[in-house]
């Protein structure tokens, strides 16, 4: 089984300028991503016939940054694949075609992991790729989380005359009588490489899709400078309490002394 991890990681950023590589906890956040990738194949690269990791960036300074943690592999990613509106897919698509033909390879399943969601575990990655493996009929397995509001019950939408309802029209008077439903928490996406390489396949939604449920920890978009410093705040606690989230900050020093 040969599997690529992709870091996807654009120069350009309107709500937090250069948040790829903005100093997160005391290091550029794009390391927690590329730590918890090195320990994944320190813990399990002898079950899998080949790993690889690379980075699609149109930035020099991400890419140069990546560089100083660890050896890898780095595809300059064009400006048409390169904008706010262009979905990644297209970026892990260019990312697959030039690194297949670059080692000569076939992979089985892509790990795209999001450089602004750094708390994930190892464990978190080894069992959505397990998900994945376990379910031919899926596409894509991705990560998520309880949501903590839900359409049918607690969340509205504005009409004309300020007049407002519900997102999905329900008789539901309580919260337990509502079918559960998640919160993409950007974190972690295990393609099947055949389905996502289909011309077909342009959105993480074009396929049979299933989800692996993490942990809810405060899961934020960091759109702005309140989400930087808040997901800051949460990471701190939760990497100072939690042991395989520590291990992450841990091989980071230990990379950057070796480095």
């Amino acid at each position: 089984m040969n599997i690529l991890f992709t870091v996807c990681a654009r120069a350009g950023s309107k709500g937090v300028k250069n948040k790829n590589i903005r100093e997160f906890l005391g290091y550029p956040l794009i390391y927690y991503t590329l730590s918890v990738i090195e320990l994944f194949i320190k813990d399990h690269g002898k079950k899998y016939s080949s790993i690889d990791v690379c980075i699609s960036s149109d930035g020099k300074d991400i890419i140069n940054i990546a560089k100083n943690f660890m050896d890898i592999n780095v595809i300059n990613r064009p400006s048409e694949i390169s904008g706010d509106t262009t979905s990644k897919v297209f970026a892990i698509k260019h990312t697959i075609n030039n690194m297949e033909k670059r080692l000569d390879k076939k992979y089985d399943y892509i790990i795209d992991l999001d450089v602004t969601s750094p708390i994930r575990t190892v464990n978190d990655i080894y069992e959505c790729l397990n998900k994945k493996v376990n379910n031919n009929n899926l596409d894509v397995v991705f990560s998520v989380v309880d949501s903590r509001r839900n359409p049918s019950f607690n969340m509205v939408e504005e009409f004309d005359n300020n007049i407002v309802r519900k997102v999905m029209d329900s008789n539901f008077i309580a919260r337990q009588q509502v079918k559960p439903c998640y919160d993409m928490n950007a974190s972690i996406y295990v393609y099947n490489r055949d389905s996502l390489i289909n011309d077909n396949f342009n959105n993480v939604f074009d396929g049979n899709c299933g989800i692996y449920k993490m942990r809810d920890t405060g899961i934020l978009d960091i759109d702005c400078e309140n989400d930087f410093e808040l997901l800051e705040v949460i990471s701190d606690y939760l990497f100072k309490k939690d042991k395989e989230l520590n291990m992450i900050i841990e091989n980071i020093i230990q990379m950057l002394y070796l480095n």
